[in-house]
């Protein structure tokens, strides 16, 4: 169609809509209170002490994470807008704590913290003040965690000191690591151990039992209690390594804290061994296999992968994400008639607007990945502004289906006529909208070879991903290429005006899922918001371009209705914001009266209480894991199975970006929702099922058959 042309731009656009809330000095949640700070007792000057820094209060038994968190969780991280020639430079980390939760160790804090950063200043500032902006996020958990973020902004004066916080600053510097003069530290692997040698500790440190924090993360078994020794003035301690290390650092930086310190010692220590070779990755795990260790991308996973990406393509057909675009192709194919021309050069378009989207989409996860962003499958309607793009590109798609407007009504002639000209054009963009829509879902076989993708070269990988736009295209190509199947088609006539007005219905129901979606990540008032802008541009689209009025009266709706859309969306996009979510229900609450929030911990302490443990990988904006949390998942059947076993239930909301779950995920070979694993008592990892679930399966897994 005509409108997807003009309006493909809004989906490109989207998440650089602009957002019009403005941050605060303080941020307050159920579980912490945050504040930016500053302490500059003389003034804003080059060369003068100057510090900023994110003081976090938090709730009692409710802890955020060192640099590295240990075993699981995620470090607190800035990014700072400064005026020119003012920069902030790292973290200074305090002391952390060791955080037990069950057979797993974490580094992190409690109470009252604060995170200073050192600020410098350029000769000759300008200005009476200056404005500082932080975005901060964090991770703070208790019996589960939750991702939180912050906008900060506080405005400093120049010449006068900053000095109201100047005790809280002191205690910070108390609470940091401190380097020792002339301490000695080596490290050296010695079979599956890491052995460290510290000399030259300070006579207060000798002889006292002491505690060994890595800042590397990823290289040794955190809960392990170190075999350590004095002997004379050197410290030596035995610990395992890590069997999955990910890391072989030249130097091992540590801090080593004991009872009745406030600040840890920080020594870094070099390595005068070799590290042995890093472990395999663990492949995807495929059908209901566990999850095992093997070397991953070689030739026969490749292939596997790719075959499995093809057939997951041409179930992806059926499922209900897609219906709707598939409608728009449907009505395409009844337009061209018996003309075996422009039905093959349209399935060709399609095919072609199909991968060539699949390849873009998968290479732009694949940089970003790259980059460091904790990203999977179907990341681009974890952004609001997207959501709210598609719902607003479907609602006028079923306008114009619906006859309530007629787009060439809106543009000019020569615009309008462009369809006439460039039909392929139309089915291209149908593969490109289609695409956009069906990559939320994963149909059966998909999961684990796009799992296998992401860990793949990257031309292997696109290869993949390629192959399962080549399947979802396959039915529509060999349809426009097939003689017999053309002719099955029925002739254009009367009745394409009633299918046309048909298909509008698929695209409203469209919008009410979008609608919804919204609504689970920035809460009742964001959905509200995008209903009413998108009641707003129904009547500019009816004023502009409904072929019952004339140009008078178009004239004067036109005018009233575009006024009308822009204090819409001066009004809505506030409360599109994704952080808009505070009114929204807690998340313990959101996962269900049989559900409780997933988070590493919750599962670790599970499975050494020795329960079994469900975990269910979803989205709201993924239609397959609804389609199962409303029938296999909510049958008496299971229901019961899940009570009688005693099986925790745990719910990894995945609607919004979460760089733990997307963690998670990797780990078990996938990059998308739905997932679903089981972890028994007595077994080494978990068992995945299948993207679609059955009853039987489920009782299987819990050891629950019938």
């Amino acid at each position: 169609m005509k409108l997807l042309r003009v309006l493909f731009a809004l989906l490109l656009a989207a998440p650089a809509l602009p957002a019009l809330a403005q941050g605060a000095a303080v941020v307050t949640t159920p579980q912490v209170r945050a504040e930016l700070v500053a302490h500059a007792p003389e003034g804003l000057a080059p060369g003068k002490p100057a510090w900023l820094g994110l003081k976090i209060e938090h709730q009692p038994h409710w802890h955020t994470y060192w640099k590295n968190p240990g075993d699981s969780g995620l470090p607190t991280t800035f990014a700072w807008t400064l005026p020119a020639g003012v920069t902030a430079g790292e973290i200074d980390w305090p002391t952390p704590k060791r955080l037990p939760i069950g057979p797993l160790m974490n580094f992190g804090y409690e109470d009252t913290l604060l995170l200073p950063v050192p600020v410098t200043v350029p000769a000759g500032l300008a200005g009476d003040t200056l404005t500082v902006r932080l975005r901060a996020e964090w991770l703070v958990c208790k019996d589960v965690c939750i991702p939180e973020s912050g906008e900060f902004v506080l405005t400093l004066p120049v010449q006068a000191a900053t000095a109201g916080h100047g005790a809280l600053f002191a205690a910070a510097r108390a609470a940091r690591p401190l380097d020792v003069a002339g301490a000695e530290a080596t490290a050296a692997v010695e079979g599956a151990d890491l052995v460290v040698r510290v000399a030259g500790l300070p006579a207060a440190w000798q002889g006292r039992e002491l505690a060994f924090l890595p800042e590397t993360p990823g290289v040794i078994v955190n809960a392990a209690k170190p075999q350590a020794r004095w002997d004379g003035g050197a410290w030596t301690a035995r610990v395992p390594l890590d069997p999955q290390r990910a890391e072989s650092p030249t130097t091992m930086p540590v801090v080593l804290t004991s009872d009745g310190q406030a600040a840890g010692l920080r020594v870094a220590a070099r390595m005068t061994t070799p590290w042995p070779a890093l472990a395999a990755a663990p492949a995807p795990a495929l059908g209901n296999a566990e999850i095992t260790s093997a070397p991953a991308a070689a030739p026969p996973g490749f292939f596997i992968a790719v075959a499995f990406a093809l057939v997951g393509g041409l179930i992806l057909n059926l499922m209900p994400c897609v219906f709707p675009v598939l409608s728009l192709k449907v009505l395409g194919f009844a337009r061209t008639g018996a003309d075996r021309r422009a039905q093959l050069a349209g399935g060709l378009a399609y095919t072609a607007g199909v991968v060539l989207s699949f390849v873009a989409l998968a290479g732009l996860l694949l940089a970003l990945r790259a980059g460091g962003e904790q990203l999977g499958w179907g990341f681009q309607l974890q952004h609001p502004a997207v959501v709210a793009a598609l719902a607003a590109l479907f609602t006028l798609i079923g306008l114009n289906l619906a006859g309530v407007f007629e787009f060439g009504s809106v543009l000019p002639s020569s615009w309008a006529g462009a369809q006439a000209r460039h039909p392929v054009a139309d089915h291209f963009l149908t593969g490109v909208l289609a695409v956009a829509v069906a990559s939320p879902c994963t149909a059966p076989f998909m999961g684990a070879s796009l799992g296998a993708a992401i860990t793949m070269p990257p031309v292997q990988a696109l290869a993949v991903f390629a192959a399962l736009g080549v399947g979802m295209a396959l039915p529509y190509l060999a349809a426009s290429a097939w003689p017999a199947l053309a002719r099955a088609l029925p002739r254009p006539g009367v009745w394409m005006q009633h299918f046309k007005m048909l298909m509008a219905f698929p695209m409203f129901a469209t919008v009410v899922w979008l609608v919804w979606v919204l609504g689970v990540q920035v809460g009742v008032d964001g959905a509200v918001a995008l209903l009413g802008l998108l009641v707003a541009l129904a009547f500019v689209a009816w004023a502009l371009g409904s072929p019952t009025l004339g140009p008078k009266a178009r004239g004067g709706f036109g005018t009233a209705a575009v006024l009308l859309l822009v204090a819409a969306l001066v009004w809505a996009l506030p409360a599109l914001r994704q952080d808009a979510v505070a009114g929204g229900p807690a998340p313990a609450a959101a996962a269900g009266a049989d559900w409780q929030p997933w988070s590493a911990e919750r599962v670790a302490q599970a499975r050494a209480e020795g329960r079994t443990v469900f975990v269910d990988f979803t989205a709201a904006w993924c239609v397959t894991c609804q389609f199962n949390k409303r029938t296999t998942l909510a049958s008496a059947d299971v229901k019961a199975a899940f009570a009688d076993k005693q099986v925790l239930r745990l719910r990894a909301d995945w609607t919004k970006r979460d760089p733990a779950i997307t963690e998670q995920l990797t780990r078990y070979g996938r990059s998308g929702v739905p997932v679903y694993a089981v972890y028994t008592p007595g077994a080494t990892g978990p068992r995945l099922l299948s993207e679609i679930l059955s009853v039987d399966e489920v009782l299987g897994a819990i050891g629950a058959g019938r």
